[in-house]
């Protein structure tokens, strides 16, 4: 069966890891340490321009997801279980616990500047959602978070310039490099919000499509160009957001909370900077709460072997558990804030796993033909994973 190809996957990736994680846990990073993090922003960025590329290509050129993908790589028993029950408990199960995160960040966005309670606006959400995954259609999908994805980046982007950011601090935040016991988790935090896991499974299958072989170095390069145009936007979006609390919060020693994140608005936006911060907040939360769902049920029914396109049933019933799990999570009251952080560094130290199995596909010439990984890619690959396998275990001996 043909599968439905998304025309611009890169930018399903950018809404997916733009969500009220990366929001709060770049305003975090900015008020509690200025713009000395933007290094890990940048790194951040670039390897998930690198990571996404393979992933990218594994689509297109095997017609498959990682996860199929990964099915015939590892043959292995052991092995096989291993990861299945590592995709579908870190995926599927992760995936709920962030799907309740972005619900209810969009629903404080709404309820922060309208008279509606948050639970209403949590199911209202909730069904937006559903309404959007039911549909089966990649397009419709894409089209509605395109749209919330360019009403971000004018709110944030606009809002960091107008902050006056100072360059020379902004220089050395991207040049100078430093970790240490005090910044080591908000480092984690950022990569993983920014590098997601189950977005690598979610590009790979958005773009496995029937296309003649003969077309495939130029699908790579065109969808190569969109993906540096879509995770520099994104990478834009947070870099602006970190900017932005840094100037506000870090240089007036001001300390965030739940009920002043907009206060880094406020010199560009005086007294509507809680009205544009709250559509900025629900932006997010709602590219997110429809691309989680999405993401965790590409890995999940792949590993699985179960059908991997929208409009199968398989499908929309793991899209549908992970919405209802995250539904009655944010129902429960969950507060997302010190649980965001975790969340992502947590979504940080998974990442080499999931690393590793990419470069073990991407570089499967039985699956990628002449389109495996070159030096470079292989170099830069790795040296990613290692970098972060460092990170955690530096974490760890830190304890």
């Amino acid at each position: 069966m043909s599968k439905q190809k998304s025309s611009f996957s890169g930018l399903l990736v950018t809404a997916a890891f733009i969500g009220p994680g990366t929001v709060t846990t770049a305003t975090i990073a900015g008020a509690q340490f200025g713009y000395g993090l933007l290094w890990a922003l940048v790194f951040s960025v670039f390897a998930t321009i690198i990571i996404q590329d393979m992933a990218s290509r594994i689509g297109i050129v095997s017609n498959m997801g990682l996860a199929e993908a990964l099915h015939k790589t590892i043959a292995q028993p052991l092995l096989k279980l291993f990861m299945v029950l590592l995709i579908v408990s870190a995926i599927g199960i992760g995936n709920a616990a962030y799907e309740a995160g972005n619900i209810t960040g969009a629903a404080i966005g709404l309820a922060s500047v309208t008279d509606i309670s948050l639970t209403t606006w949590i199911g209202l959400i909730a069904i937006i959602a559903a309404i959007a995954l039911l549909s089966g259609s990649i397009r419709f999908v894409e089209k509605v978070l395109i749209g919330l994805v360019l009403i971000m980046s004018i709110v944030f982007i606009t809002a960091f310039i107008s902050s006056g950011p100072d360059m020379n601090a902004l220089f050395n935040g991207i040049t100078n490099i430093n970790v240490d016991a005090s910044n080591v988790t908000m480092i984690i935090a950022l990569i993983g919000t920014t590098i997601v896991p189950y977005n690598i499974f979610m590009q790979s299958s958005l773009l496995a499509t029937s296309d003649n072989e003969q077309h495939l170095s130029p699908q790579i390069l065109d969808n190569r160009v969109k993906n540096v145009l879509s995770f520099s936007l994104g990478g834009l979006i947070t870099i602006a957001i970190l900017g932005t609390a840094a100037s506000t919060f870090f240089a007036q020693g001001i300390a965030v909370n739940a009920s002043n994140l907009a206060l880094q608005l406020t010199p560009l936006l005086g007294e509507f900077a809680t009205l544009f911060f709250a559509i900025g907040l629900f932006a997010a939360g709602l590219t997110s709460a429809i691309t989680a769902p999405l993401a965790g049920a590409y890995a999940v029914t792949g590993v699985l072997g179960l059908p991997t396109s929208p409009k199968e049933v398989a499908f929309k019933i793991v899209a549908g558990i992970i919405l209802i799990a995250g539904v009655i999570v944010a129902f429960s009251g969950f507060k997302p804030i010190a649980a965001i952080i975790f969340a992502q560094a947590t979504n940080a130290l998974l990442l080499p796993v999931i690393g590793i199995f990419l470069l073990i596909v991407v570089n499967n010439k039985r699956i990628m033909r002449q389109h495996t990984n070159g030096i470079t890619s292989n170099l830069l690959g790795w040296s990613i994973v290692l970098f972060i396998i460092g990170l955690g275990g530096y974490k760890l001996w830190m304890l």
